[in-house]
């Protein structure tokens, strides 16, 4: 649920003062990248520390600093909520760090570039060959137009990694319970009755953050098309909240709670509750993202498989989050050349080999099972043309939006009409602000 007025200025004000002191010692206050003395680089993210995106970008940083002996990369740890809810007061200001991990989309980079808030890194892209180096498909979040709609205009954020939502699950519980791995849509809602049927509730997830808006998506993309992902990611054509894709995934959302499917319990659970509780074993199935692999295949002690979600034809995903140079920074030719530094062969190889999905490494090198099987079904949804990008991306805010709705769902405050209508509502009023119409 939302915070008072009063905890999110407070939030606000933990962040602006958290950043003051992060770049004081470099940021947006040191010197250019022509300097000859010592220079900070400040660098904020809010990857885990066994992640492949932490791992690979802490590579890139020896890198860059071999290769400039004057130059410290300052890593100032953020968290994703943070930046989700604070980037634009606090890029607003002189104290700014030089790179950022930030979300990409309509909604989150979108607006800060329409915003004037992030730099135009169209040149950059250009000179070091991003803009051949990068597949299209991956290209569609780092470009937005001067409303900031993404997939047209010019260059505000590079990915060094792709990501999509993939189904976790735990291969040892399966066969105790005699219960064969589903392949499709209707094998696993017969898998998750089982499950049910002795007392074992199937899926983790978690209401307070991401993932049960994700799981949401996932059931609406299982009745969606290319055409469905357009209208409603890029507002090509106006999109149904009574009827269709939208209506039907949230109406299985709620039937995957009324038979138990999902606890609803869940909707209190934070994402690390979600994925603590599926490394202790407690559930068979989790469905989130591939940014939990490199935490999941070093902690978990059962045997673990992987799979699309059965049936899908599109999966929520796209490129990673971006890294973008904040407009307020005082060293964009350094900070651009630390990104291209990320895209070089040797952080894209670590980035591959602890299964972050590199978007620009050889592959073929892989010898982890696990990392190969969840890089080939990566390869398989981006050859398929796949990407369905995020459900709280097309407009401002939504992320928020999405979060209550789904807890509306499980807490059943409302009916699912009721609560899709309400979404709707916030989405059109975006939209409206976005296109004029």
């Amino acid at each position: 649920m939302k915070s008072s007025t009063r905890t999110s200025a407070i939030a606000v004000s933990a962040l602006l003062a958290l950043s003051l002191a992060a770049c004081s010692s470099g940021g947006g206050s040191s010197s250019t990248s022509t300097s000859s003395g010592p220079t900070t680089l400040t660098f904020w993210h809010y990857e885990g520390d066994d992640s492949a995106m932490n791992l690979s970008w802490k590579a890139a940083i020896d890198q860059f600093q071999t290769e400039h002996p004057n130059v410290t990369v300052k890593v100032e740890k953020q968290t994703f909520e943070q930046l989700q809810k604070n980037a634009k007061i606090v890029l607003a200001g002189q104290d700014v760090p030089d790179v950022m991990e930030y979300n990409k989309g309509n909604g989150t980079a979108g607006q800060l570039a329409s915003q004037g808030l992030l730099t135009d890194l169209t040149d950059y892209s250009t000179k070091y060959g991003w803009d051949t180096t990068l597949p299209s498909s991956l290209q569609t979040t780092a470009k937005y137009d001067e409303n900031g709609l993404m997939g047209s205009g010019n260059w505000y954020g590079v990915p060094t990694y792709g990501e999509y939502v993939t189904v976790y699950y735990n291969k040892d519980m399966f066969a105790a319970n005699g219960i064969p791995v589903p392949t499709t849509k209707a094998e696993l809602t017969s898998a998750m009755d089982a499950f049910v049927a002795k007392g074992i509730t199937p899926v983790a997830t978690a209401g307070a953050e991401y993932p049960l808006g994700q799981l949401w998506y996932q059931l609406v993309l299982s009745h969606a098309d290319r055409s469905f992902v357009d209208n409603f990611q890029l507002f090509k054509n106006d999109v149904s909240w009574t009827s269709g894709p939208l209506a039907q995934g949230t109406q299985d959302l709620a039937d995957w709670v009324s038979k138990g499917y999902v606890s609803k319990d869940a909707s209190g659970l934070k994402a690390e509750d979600m994925g603590t509780s599926f490394i202790a074993g407690t559930y068979p199935i989790m469905v989130s993202g591939s940014w939990w692999f490199g935490r999941l295949n070093t902690e978990v002690k059962f045997s673990m498989g992987q799979m699309l979600f059965p049936g899908n034809s599109l999966n929520a995903g796209s490129s990673g989050n971006l890294l973008v140079i904040p407009s307020n920074s005082k060293q964009h030719d350094l900070a651009a050349e630390f990104i291209n530094t990320a895209l070089g062969a040797k952080a894209q190889d670590v980035m591959a080999q602890k299964g972050g999905l590199p978007v620009a490494a050889d592959t073929s090198s892989i010898t982890d099972p696990q990392v190969k099987t969840l890089t080939d079904n990566w390869g398989t949804v981006v050859k398929d043309d796949g990407l369905a990008f995020y459900p709280d991306w097309p407009v401002a805010g939504f992320y928020d939006q999405v979060v209550s709705f789904g807890q509306t769902i499980i807490n059943g405050s409302k009916s699912p009409t009721d609560a899709l209508s309400a979404l709707g509502t916030y989405y059109e009023s975006g939209k409206k602000d976005i296109t004029g119409k």
